[in-house]
Formats: structure tokens, C-alpha cells, sequence
């Protein structure tokens, strides 16, 4: 039976307080919404962690993320597009904020990694399947911002991720004005196997 008690909660966690195990393994798997002025989107991501030491540990998010977007032109022109799913491998740092024997534990943590950038289809009422476009890059470096919470196995948290604009090209393979704008933040929900449990004492 977890307990909580008030004096780990003013003291932050005596020294060998109970937390998650270091040296173990874990996996996350979370599913979360993506807003965006163009409409909103959803996104998927797997990722397996090793524990640093019983509140930091280390991973690779291995994600996909699919949202309707605003594009731009350089003179201020904007038309809707849908976009396929991106994918990212993106290497990860988590640090928690543990208190003693408390399940509830707050987080914060940063990434850097490869992003995919998907072809933009634009809405085209003229035709029946729409017009695709390949952005002039297929992949850009960029990381990512997250905070949020953990309770027991379960996951919760908000991500921003920071991804180079694109430009499009035509169907010549020219590079246009049209820019679109990759980065996004994310809304999300899960849960993790392995790597110990919070409330438990490490062994």
C-alpha cells in the first residue's frame, strides 16, 4: 500500500527516498493531439528509456505526427493543405521532480533529433484526388521542449517541437515562395513499461 507522508513532502525526499530504479530499462507509449491553425492533427510515439539515476534518465522517441496546416506565400496568401504523417527519432532527456514516497511526479525534458517532413496536399476542388506538393527538403534537425506528469504507469505532458520551416517546390523541381511552417506542439497521453515504479523504494 503506497503511503504519503508530509514530512518527505517539506523536506523534497530524504536522501534514499523512493523513486524509479537506476540502471533499468522502460518503455513509453503515448498518443496526443496536435492543434494548429489550419485545423489539428494526431500523433503516435514509442519510446524506449534507460534510467540515468533513480529521477533522470535518457532515451530515443521514435514518433510520428500527422496535422492539417495554414501555408504561406510571400505575399501574405494563405491556402489550407493536409499533410501526412511526419516522422522523428529523437533523442531524449527526462528529470523528475520526485518526493519521497508520492506516485505523483512532475517532469521536465528536452530533445534533439531528425525529422522527416512529409509532401503537402492542398484541397483543390478542381479534381478529385487534390495537388500534391514535395517540400524542398526531406528532413530537418530539431528538437523539442516537454513538461508534464507521471502517476504510477500513467503519463501525461505537453511538447513543443522546434522544426525548421520548408519551402515547396513545383513540378519542375524548382524551389517556390511557398513556405510551411513544421513546427508544433503536442498534447499527450500514455503509459510505461519497466524501469521500476513510483512509490516503490529502489532496491
Amino acid at each position: 500500500m503506497r503511503k504519503i507522508i508530509l514530512l518527505a513532502l517539506l523536506t523534497l525526499a530524504v536522501a534514499n527516498g523512493y523513486s524509479q530504479e537506476k540502471g533499468k530499462f522502460r518503455v513509453g507509449l503515448d498518443f496526443g493531439f496536435v492543434p494548429s491553425n489550419g485545423g489539428g492533427g494526431g500523433m503516435i510515439s514509442i519510446e524506449p528509456k534507460y534510467n540515468l539515476t533513480d529521477n533522470m534518465n535518457v532515451g530515443l522517441r521514435l514518433g510520428g505526427a500527422g496535422i492539417a496546416k495554414d501555408v504561406q506565400t510571400n505575399t501574405g496568401q494563405s491556402t489550407t493543405a493536409k499533410i501526412s504523417a511526419n516522422g522523428s527519432f529523437v533523442g531524449t532527456y527526462d528529470y523528475y521532480i520526485h518526493m519521497g514516497t508520492m506516485s505523483f511526479v512532475p517532469y521536465l525534458g528536452v530533445g534533439f533529433g531528425y525529422y522527416e517532413i512529409a509532401n503537402i496536399e492542398f484541397d483543390d476542388s478542381s479534381t478529385s484526388s487534390g495537388t500534391t506538393s514535395n517540400p524542398a527538403s526531406t528532413g530537418e534537425m530539431g528538437g523539442l521542449i516537454r513538461g508534464g506528469f507521471e502517476w504510477g504507469k500513467f503519463r501525461m505532458g505537453v511538447e513543443y517541437n522546434f522544426v525548421p520551416d520548408s519551402k515547396l517546390q513545383d513540378s519542375s523541381g524548382n524551389v517556390t515562395n511557398v513556405t510551411v511552417a513544421n513546427s508544433y506542439l503536442g498534447i499527450h497521453l500514455g503509459f510505461y513499461l519497466g524501469g521500476g515504479k513510483w512509490g516503490r523504494k529502489a532496491q
